[in-house]
């Protein structure tokens, strides 16, 4: 496919990596010469100085012979502008990232008039993403599949746990009454590994099960994994992902305080959501943190524009010995430090807006053949995938035992879902057209179910 990308900045430019990767015809647009000669020394695409917002700028692109244009610059304006011109110009398919939260209630509208096929809001995204997490406060990620209906946990495995050094064939024949939910993954010393039948799980491993919701609560229940409902969260900054947080957390009961260096940002905030303790103060003061009671919180997430701010002050909360620490982190190369320094929740509003972005893209581009990506999640730092299919009638694996069909190296049919009831798969399973297919991959690429498992 031919996409354009306008904006060279941390959410573009990793964008273009992906899709480059993936083998897209990319071009991308920045009025930055040094940002775009950064890119063109690093990766094979074609870079184009300039505003994306101009026609002529977008003409000299190829944006009339477009699959897809991204607008994704710091201006939500500008990214509408531009999607609006690209599809007058001819490009197919339009995605802008529109952040600012008074866009927020009329954004559908917006779409609309301005005829944008996907708008992507990294901000509330990644909130809608700790607000997962708040609700299993030992697990290090959530993600959720079939409109709900499927959960996938990851969590950090300790030396007591039940099932640690027993194979994966005989957990259920020596644990009595366990909760089957199915072993997706494993993480250990940064490989990550689909477990099969002689695998055994270790203290310290990141283990990710899957299965419906109700079970996924009763095996966490039957392991004694704490279930405390978080009732006192602390929020370190008062940005767009504290603002989207706060909003889903407080008509939960959850009682919120939040603090904002910017004294005026802070008095907004404060008129903004009467029902948030606004704390004007530097939330990297540790002193403040102990006088606002932070050893008395469930949570503290880190939510600070400067990444090297927010996991100092979350290790800081973690000796303080708050049950819940969520850190926001952006950089790649700090995600391993991270994780073994005991920080396992970890959110990224740029990994958040490129794997929704990667599952659009993957979506047209087998758009009216094979069987599309409706939903993706990119695990362990991206190392893996998650993704959701919904079957098609005529294709080939249809009706055929999943023992009987090829299947992907490297990859996982994870759950099925039929008609409401949640099916954790064996090799006497099959896929019936409008099937919900949860795959799990450890790479990436994936667009069409057929790529996965074939006759």
């Amino acid at each position: 496919m031919r996409i354009l990308v306008i904006g060279d900045g941390k959410v573009g430019h990793t964008l273009v990596e992906h899709l480059a990767q993936e083998g897209h015809d990319v071009v991308i647009i920045d009025s930055n010469d040094e940002v775009l000669e950064r890119t063109q020394d690093t990766l094979d695409v074609m870079c184009i100085r300039g505003n994306g917002a101009n026609a002529q700028t977008l003409m000299d692109a190829g944006a009339k012979k477009a699959d897809i244009i991204i607008a994704a610059t710091a201006s939500d304006e500008t990214n509408m502008l531009c999607c609006l011109i690209g599809k007058r110009m001819g490009a197919k398919y339009s995605i802008a990232r529109i952040r600012d939260p008074e866009y927020n209630e009329s954004l559908s509208m917006l779409r609309h008039e301005l005829d944008i096929d996907m708008a992507i809001n990294p901000e509330r995204a990644t909130a809608v993403e700790i607000g997962h997490l708040l609700r299993f406060p030992f697990a290090a990620n959530v993600e959720s599949f079939a409109r709900g209906r499927v959960e996938m946990v990851g969590f950090r495995a300790q030396e007591g746990d039940p099932f640690i050094g027993l194979p994966m064939k005989d957990i259920s024949r020596e644990l009595k009454g366990i909760p089957q939910v199915l072993y997706a993954l494993v993480e250990r010393e940064g490989q990550v590994m689909i477990p099969v039948g002689d695998f055994s799980i270790r203290p310290g491993d990141l283990v990710h099960v899957a299965g419906d919701s109700i079970t996924i609560t009763n095996y966490f229940r039957y392991l004694g994994k704490s279930s405390v409902k978080i009732k006192d969260v602390m929020l370190l900054g008062g940005g767009r992902i504290s603002y989207y947080l706060a909003r889903i957390l407080v008509p939960t009961g959850t009682r919120v305080s939040m603090i904002e260096i910017d004294q005026k940002k802070a008095e907004q905030l404060s008129e903004a959501l009467p029902e948030v303790n606004v704390i004007y103060g530097d939330g990297t003061d540790q002193e403040l943190l102990e006088q606002e009671g932070l050893r008395q919180m469930d949570a503290f997430v880190t939510l600070s524009n400067r990444d090297e701010e927010n996991l100092m002050t979350g290790l800081f909360a973690v000796k303080q010995g708050v049950p819940k620490v969520i850190v926001k982190n952006n950089r790649v190369a700090y995600a391993d430090l991270i994780g073994s320094l005991g920080l396992d929740s970890v959110v990224s509003p740029r990994s958040v807006t490129c794997a929704n972005i990667l599952r659009y893209v993957r979506a047209r581009a087998n758009s009216g053949e094979g069987t599309m990506v409706e939903k993706l999640h990119r695990l362990v730092g991206g190392k893996a995938e998650a993704l959701e299919f919904t079957a098609k009638a005529g294709d080939p694996y249809i009706g055929i035992p999943l023992k009987d069909l090829n299947r992907r190296k490297n990859t996982l049919v994870a759950v099925i879902v039929r008609q409401r009831q949640v099916i954790v798969p064996f090799g006497g399973d099959h896929i019936e057209a409008g099937d919900t297919v949860i795959i799990i991959s450890c790479e990436s690429g994936i667009s069409d179910l057929n790529e996965v498992i074939r006759k």
